[in-house]
C-alpha cells in the first residue's frame, strides 16, 4: 500500500495549526489548533472529517513537544494516529528560507542548520517553526519531514526587484534584501485565477492580493513572481492588522533620538501597535466597519488609510507588469470583505478595473469573478489554502525520492 497521507504542520510561537490530508483528493480527514502553549489556559481543538464535530480540551500544555503528542493522540483516537503506514510524510510551513531555499526541501542536519542561520531575519517566526520540525522528528525519525518556505515562491524575482540600494557589501554580509511572504498563497491563488479564466499559470499576469491579518500583494508574470510588497522582513508593504507596513526609515531614528525610544519598543511599535490597530484600536475588520457604519471617524480614518496603500499597490504592479489580466482577493479579508474588494478598486476603471457590486456582495466559499463580463481586467476573489499547497508540494517531493 503506498501512504498517500500527509500532515502538514504550522508551528508559531504559542501555538501549533495542523491539518491531516488525504493526497488521492486533497481532503482534510482532521484539522485543529493548539493555542496559548506555554500558558495555563491552554486550549486544543481537534476536528475529525468523520464526524465534522469539534472536540475541545482546556489546560496547561507545557510546550510543543506535548502539544503534538497531544495532537497525535487526538488523531489516534480517529484512526489517524502517526503510526499509521499511511502517513507519506510531515510538512512544515516554514516562513523564512532566505535565498538558499527556492523549493520545499526533506528537513537533515544541514537544513535544520541553514533556518537556524536565518533566524536573525525572521526572529519571531523562524524559532517556533524549527521547534515544530525538530519535535516531529524526535516522534518520527523515519518519516520524511519536509519544509515548504513562505520566501520560495518570491527566489523569481529579478535582482532589480529584490535589491535595497544600498551598498551592495553590506548588503549581502547581513542578507539584506527583499525577500518576501505569504509565497504558498500567492502561488496557489494566481494559478487557480488562471483556471476561472480558463488559461493556464503562463498565460495571465495576475495582482495577487493577500489581504489578512498580515497583508501583502505580489505581481504574478506568467506564473512567476517577479515584485512583492513585503522586503527582509513581513513588516513591508500593505497596511496590516498591527504592522505599519511602508515607513519612511527615517521615523526609526526620529524616535530614536527624540522620543528616546529603545529599538525593542520601536520594533513592538511597528510590528504589534501600529496598523489598523495602531489607528483606530481594532484590527479585526469587522470590527472597523461597524464603527464606520455608526460614524466612527478614527475607524473611517483608518480604514481609508488601508485602502489608499492597497490602491498604491495595485497601480505600482500594473506599472511592473504591464499587462494585467486579473487581480485577485483571498486571505481573511480579501475573501469575506466586500467593502474592501470595492472600495480598493473604486476609480481604477481607467486601469480597466470594476467590480459588479451584485456579484461582490454574494458570500461564498468558492473561487469565483466578481467583476462585469464587460471587464478588461478580471477581479477575482480566491480562497487561500496554504496547507493544501503544503501538502501537494511535501507529496509532490516525497513522491519524487520515492
Amino acid at each position: 500500500m503506498t501512504p498517500t497521507r500527509v500532515l502538514v504542520l504550522n508551528s508559531g510561537s504559542s501555538s501549533l495549526k495542523y491539518q491531516l490530508l488525504d493526497m488521492r483528493d486533497g481532503s482534510r480527514l482532521a484539522v485543529g489548533l493548539v493555542e496559548r502553549i506555554g500558558e495555563q489556559t491552554s486550549r486544543l481543538r481537534h476536528t475529525p472529517q468523520s464526524t465534522g464535530e469539534a472536540r475541545e480540551h482546556s489546560g496547561p500544555i507545557a510546550d510543543h513537544e506535548t502539544a503534538l503528542k497531544s495532537v497525535a493522540e487526538e488523531l489516534a483516537r480517529d484512526g489517524l494516529g502517526l503510526d499509521s503506514p499511511e502517513l507519506a510524510a510531515i510538512g512544515h510551513r516554514v516562513v523564512h528560507g532566505g535565498m538558499f531555499f527556492t523549493e520545499p526541501t526533506v528537513v537533515d542536519d544541514s537544513v535544520l542548520t541553514e533556518i537556524e542561520r536565518l533566524i536573525p531575519v525572521a526572529p519571531l517566526h523562524n524559532p517556533p517553526n524549527l521547534t515544530g520540525i525538530r519535535t516531529a522528528m524526535a516522534m518520527r525519525p523515519d518519516l520524511p519531514q519536509v519544509a515548504v518556505f513562505d520566501t520560495a515562491f518570491h527566489t523569481s524575482m529579478p535582482e532589480s526587484a529584490a535589491r535595497y540600494a544600498i551598498d551592495p557589501k553590506i548588503a549581502d554580509r547581513y542578507r539584506i534584501r527583499r525577500y518576501g511572504f505569504h509565497g504558498t498563497s500567492h502561488a496557489s491563488v494566481s494559478r487557480e485565477t488562471a483556471r476561472l479564466l480558463g488559461k493556464a499559470p503562463q498565460e495571465v499576469n495576475v495582482i495577487v492580493l493577500h489581504l489578512g491579518n498580515g497583508a501583502s500583494a505580489a505581481a504574478v508574470e506568467r506564473g512567476r513572481s517577479v515584485e512583492t510588497s513585503m522586503g527582509l522582513t513581513p513588516l513591508e508593504g500593505l497596511v496590516m492588522g498591527t504592522r505599519s507596513g511602508d515607513l519612511d526609515p527615517a521615523v526609526i531614528f526620529h524616535l530614536a533620538r527624540v522620543g528616546d525610544m529603545s529599538m525593542d519598543e520601536i520594533d513592538t511599535l511597528l510590528n504589534k501597535r501600529s496598523g489598523l490597530f495602531g489607528l483606530c484600536g481594532d484590527n479585526d475588520m469587522r470590527e472597523i466597519r461597524r464603527r464606520i457604519e455608526e460614524g466612527d471617524e478614527a475607524a473611517s480614518l483608518a480604514f481609508d488609510i488601508y485602502i489608499h496603500r492597497i490602491k498604491k499597490y495595485i497601480g505600482a504592479y500594473y506599472a511592473v507588469l504591464g499587462q494585467v489580466d486579473a487581480v485577485a482577493f483571498t486571505a481573511g479579508v480579501g475573501e469575506n470583505a466586500a467593502a474592501v474588494r470595492s472600495a480598493a478598486v473604486a476609480g481604477l476603471e481607467g486601469l480597466g478595473l470594476a467590480v459588479d457590486e451584485e456579484l461582490n456582495a454574494v458570500r461564498s466559499h468558492d473561487a469565483r469573478l466578481i467583476s462585469p463580463a464587460s471587464a478588461r481586467v478580471a477581479v477575482a476573489v480566491v480562497p487561500t489554502d496554504e496547507e493544501l499547497e503544503i501538502a501537494t508540494q511535501t507529496y509532490a517531493l516525497v513522491g519524487k525520492k520515492g
